[in-house]
């Protein structure tokens, strides 16, 4: 069984910073694409970031020069800096994952349950 957990989300005020985590664990045989999404209240799930297994990065346009992922493959996690928050940025935040489960031969697409980024005054 393969899982991702997320952590890290929370009330900020504008202008602040948070860190988000995503952990994979389970019978993890390799894990390629690892990427962040958000849902706001209303609005479709949309593409934040991405990182390869090699370390090349994606960015919406919205967060470019404020958000940064990031990964560490020896303990299977990808992080999510963001800084400069606005009221735009609130959102429910899910990890994704490309992950090929031991003993299985291809790769498939896991989701976390999300964490609420909740950015106010």
């Amino acid at each position: 069984q393969v899982q991702l957990v997320e952590s890290g989300g929370g009330l900020v005020q504008p202008g602040g910073s948070l860190r988000l985590s995503c952990a994979a664990s389970g019978m993890i045989g390799s894990i390629n694409e690892m990427a962040w999404y958000r849902q706001a209240p209303g609005k479709e799930r949309e593409l934040v970031a991405r990182v390869t297994s090699g370390g090349s990065t994606n960015y919406a346009d919205s967060v470019k020069g404020r958000f940064t992922i990031s990964r560490d493959n020896g303990k299977n996690t990808v992080y999510l800096q963001m800084n400069r928050l606005n009221h735009e940025d609130t959102a429910v935040y899910y990890c994704n994952a490309e992950i090929r489960p031991r003993f299985v031969s291809a790769y498939r697409s896991y989701w976390g349950h999300g964490t609420q980024v909740t950015v106010s005054s």
